[in-house]
């Protein structure tokens, strides 16, 4: 259910589809997953006990996801009227890799999803069958391989309403735009989010 529910992945790669396209979305969604695999393997490893009890740690790894969610914010509203050449080019305007890397970045920087794992994987875990760390990696993986299959669905969606956009200049400048608030308001989000402890 956790997965199910749009969130900060989820909007990135709505954010992602409206201007690039479903393969944009798609690359997005596969770089959250791979960010969201690391960050299981880090929890598996010990360093999500670290994040999860030390404020400090949990604060700087929440700010720069912040600060790099509102960076991308504000390239996409400066640059929001290229959308209209690219797509009368018929131009990717953003590479593969590039788009790989912001959704990993997004994936592995959400301090939420190392505290998910170290809190909740940890109580899935048997530990008289041995291999706990082993165990809590099929666990990430298998959150991971949800969480892709579930955000495609929604970047496959967006990326559906994608040409009804594109059939206008403004609409095209009005998506670049939009796309650019929501990144800038889903870093000043988690920015002012705090913990629950």
């Amino acid at each position: 259910m956790l997965v199910v529910i749009p969130g900060p992945a989820v909007l990135f790669a709505i954010s992602r589809a409206l201007p690039y396209g479903r393969r944009a979305a798609l690359t997005t969604v596969v770089g959250g997953a791979v960010g969201s695999l690391t960050a299981a393997t880090a929890v598996a490893v010990g360093i999500g006990a670290v994040v999860q009890t030390s404020a400090t740690i949990y604060t700087a790894i929440k700010l720069a996801g912040a600060a790099y969610l509102i960076y991308l914010g504000v390239q996409a509203i400066r640059h929001r009227r290229g959308l209209r050449q690219a797509f009368e080019a018929q131009a990717a305007p953003i590479g593969g890799g590039r788009t790989l890397m912001q959704g990993f970045i997004v994936g592995v920087t959400n301090p939420k999803t190392v505290v998910f794992f170290a809190a909740i994987l940890p109580q899935f875990v048997d530990p008289s069958a041995g291999h706990a760390t082993v165990q809590m990696l099929v666990l990430g993986a298998v959150f991971a391989a949800i969480a892709l299959a579930m955000d495609s669905v929604w970047g496959f969606a967006a990326g559906a309403v994608r040409s009804w956009f594109a059939s206008s200049a403004r609409r095209l400048d009005l998506v670049g735009g939009a796309a650019g608030l929501t990144m800038v308001g889903l870093g000043v989000g988690l920015a002012v989010s705090g913990r629950k402890d």
